[in-house]
């Protein structure tokens, strides 16, 4: 993933996944722009469940890989 696939990223998260902005840019800022380690990110921090994580990988690899 790209920065400038991060638009995308962030809409899919807060449109699909009900997060907040703050809990977006947490994940981000912690990524440290290694935006693929994004997912593992959301997940260590509690803001996805398995499930979601897994609906976040599935998109990704439509949209981003």
């Amino acid at each position: 993933m790209s920065k400038h696939d991060i638009p995308q990223v962030v809409n899919f998260l807060r449109q699909n996944l009900n997060l907040s902005n703050d809990s977006v840019q947490l994940a981000l800022k912690q990524s440290q722009s290694d935006y693929h380690s994004l997912p593992i990110i959301l997940w260590q921090y509690g803001l996805v469940s398995l499930p979601e994580l897994d609906r976040v990988y599935d998109w990704f690899e439509s949209y981003i890989y």
